[in-house]
């Protein structure tokens, strides 16, 4: 059994789409980000970064105490490890799947994620940091459009931990100012990836959870983009 310390962000999302994949048993902890479960002692002893998602599993492979898992790319990695799937299954191909999983952990998520902070969530708007953002995930989408090309999935040949990562957060494509229509490889990928049945189950799954949380105060906005080490630590 996976526990799956969750919230359905992009990079919560990641771990349901690899989860439903592979078939694997887990439960759902929902981590009500905008409360600030995030914070909680109990889940900082696994989570040290104070995010999710993060995962205990409770049956490693090696048969031996449960293993703990924070960071999306390091849990997609472990998962992959674990069950063999979605993830090589040559040298060759784990190294381009491994570097574009890289490139969406240090370019993709990062980008998109500053651009949708200073587009849908900053309480005043910032024009430079709007066209920072939204140039340079413009730029990515560029370069990923370019990779699809000729090619179904991102890497590798066949579909992987790099597309698991990276569709999350095309997802919310028109909230950070990016039209599909200009990247005809992306959207054909897109599509794709969307209509499969544990793409539609991860989904589904997501809107349950959130569901429940009434829509983001701006108290709830203060804790989720305001912590320092000092506020983080209280």
């Amino acid at each position: 059994m996976i526990e799956l310390y969750y919230w359905p962000t992009p990079n919560g999302h990641k771990i349901t789409l690899f989860l439903e994949e592979a078939g694997l048993d887990y439960e759902i902890h929902p981590v009500n980000i905008g409360a600030g479960e995030q914070f909680k002692p109990d889940f900082l002893k696994f989570s040290p970064n104070n995010r999710m998602p993060a995962i205990i599993d409770r049956a490693p492979a090696d048969g031996g105490e449960p293993i703990s898992v924070f960071e999306s790319g390091a849990i997609l990695l472990y998962l992959a490890n674990k069950t063999g799937k979605f993830f090589g299954p040559e040298q060759r191909a784990k190294i381009e799947q491994s570097q574009w999983l890289m490139w969406q952990m240090g370019g993709l998520g990062p980008m998109a994620g500053q651009n949708g902070h200073f587009n849908v969530y900053a309480p005043e708007k910032v024009p430079y940091a709007i066209d920072r953002y939204t140039n340079e995930t413009n730029r990515l989408y560029g370069v990923l459009n370019r990779q699809l090309e000729g090619r179904e999935f991102v890497a590798g040949g066949a579909y992987s931990i790099a597309d698991m990562a990276i569709y999350p957060w095309i997802v919310p494509h028109e909230a950070h100012k990016q039209d599909l229509a200009d990247f005809p490889n992306i959207r054909r990928w897109f599509d794709a990836i969307a209509s499969r049945p544990a793409t539609i189950r991860a989904y589904e799954k997501g809107g349950e959870v959130r569901s429940y949380a009434a829509p983001m105060t701006d108290e709830q906005r203060a804790v989720l983009f305001g912590q320092t080490a000092r506020t983080a630590k209280a």
